[in-house]
């Protein structure tokens, strides 16, 4: 009897080559028509651009066990990520770094003097912030907060800030130094082929069948085990009613030529629908000069529908007690493992969904070796 995998993203694919290696088949269920998930990128026939079909990801990790490994399925390239901004008509660095606050006020301070200067607009009579909002008055103060997080922020979660948890904040640093890289991990790089074919080479196992535009409801095959990826209120038929979700919407152009000269630029203004435009062909520099033609994309961020592609869930507080009634019907459902960012209603990097899963398929195998034990010897 094989193991059931639903979809076929990252999670489901580590899962799946984590099992076949270790002697265990399974059938994994897609029901796109293409494997990768959101991660899922093609090249553009008009313009020959590798493009990430559902917004930018960026692969970088401290884990070395996780560098190690997507490096056994394709060939990563060196990239480093770098975000400008667009605010008021001016263009800036981020993540806000010392280039920016000096180019913001129209100063020319030091390391220590930027510190002293930030630390004297910064709120520090919240001392424990409990929202964005709060997170980023005390972090930055509150001119930076309104020109570069909050109308981004309301745009990206359709919300007020001070509705937010403050951990969202944290993840973008403020820098009292020039380093504008947006992430500072040891390793930063891109597939060469693109993430669909790294995840198609996951995949490539005679234990693995890949089902794709498949539902796994519609499979009457019974499994094992089922390790499940999907929305987990949607596991449950909505029985606590519908977790929070951000959808995206994507106006795609193309051009002669370079159109915005890096991969992303916010647009934090509030009056720019939009939050940010990826120019996908600077993923790829070491082929971009050799492509003539361009493709931008205008990302739009908006609640998600029923009949819509989940993103990014919210995790708003008053949510907090229905994704609790789920994580409790979770924990008790016999044979099944929910996993990845939409099993477990987190927002995960790609790193840290690929060291779960790894983590979740050795557990599994210790598992499943110990039932196979008790059969044998019954």
């Amino acid at each position: 009897m094989r193991v059931g995998i639903v979809g076929a993203g990252f999670s489901g694919a580590v899962i799946a080559r984590q099992l076949a290696e270790a002697g265990i088949a399974s059938l994994v269920m897609e029901e796109r028509g293409h494997v990768a998930g959101n991660c899922h990128s093609e090249r553009d026939r008009a313009t020959g651009v590798m493009v990430h079909l559902y917004g930018p990801h960026i692969f970088h990790t401290d884990n070395s066990r996780v560098w190690d490994y997507v490096n056994r399925f394709a060939e990563f390239v060196p990239y480093v990520h770098r975000v400008k901004a667009t605010v008021g008509g001016r263009v800036y660095s981020l993540p806000v770094n010392l280039h920016t606050i000096n180019q913001f006020f129209g100063l020319a301070l030091s390391p220590n003097e930027a510190s002293a200067f930030i630390a004297a607009r910064a709120r520090t009579d919240i001392e424990v912030p409990q929202s964005f909002e709060e997170q980023a008055l005390r972090f930055v103060g509150p001119e930076l907060y309104e020109a570069f997080f909050r109308g981004y922020t309301e745009k990206q979660w359709g919300t007020d800030p001070a509705c937010l948890p403050a951990a969202i904040l944290k993840r973008l640093p403020l820098r009292f130094n020039y380093d504008d890289r947006y992430f500072n991990h040891r390793f930063q790089a891109m597939p060469r082929h693109g993430y669909t074919g790294l995840v198609e080479t996951i995949l490539s196992h005679p234990l693995i069948e890949v089902r794709t535009r498949c539902r796994h409801e519609e499979v009457t095959e019974r499994f094992r085990h089922l390790f499940y990826t999907g929305p987990i209120d949607r596991y449950f038929h909505h029985a606590h009613g519908r977790l929070a979700y951000r959808t995206l919407d994507f106006e795609a152009e193309r051009h002669r030529g370079d159109w915005q000269g890096i991969a992303v630029m916010n647009h934090p203004d509030r009056d720019v629908p939009f939050t940010r435009i990826t120019e996908h062909k600077h993923f790829a520099p070491w082929e971009a000069a050799d492509l003539p033609e361009t493709i931008i994309v205008r990302e739009y961020s908006r609640a998600c529908t029923p009949a819509d592609i989940p993103y990014y869930p919210i995790r708003l507080t008053g949510e907090m007690k229905m994704l609790t009634d789920y994580e409790a019907r979770a924990a008790a459902e016999p044979g099944v493992t929910f996993v990845g960012r939409l099993g477990t209603y987190q927002y995960l990097d790609m790193d840290v969904t690929i060291e779960r899963a790894l983590d979740v398929a050795d557990a599994a195998i210790k598992r499943l070796r110990q039932a196979e034990a008790v059969a044998a010897s019954a």
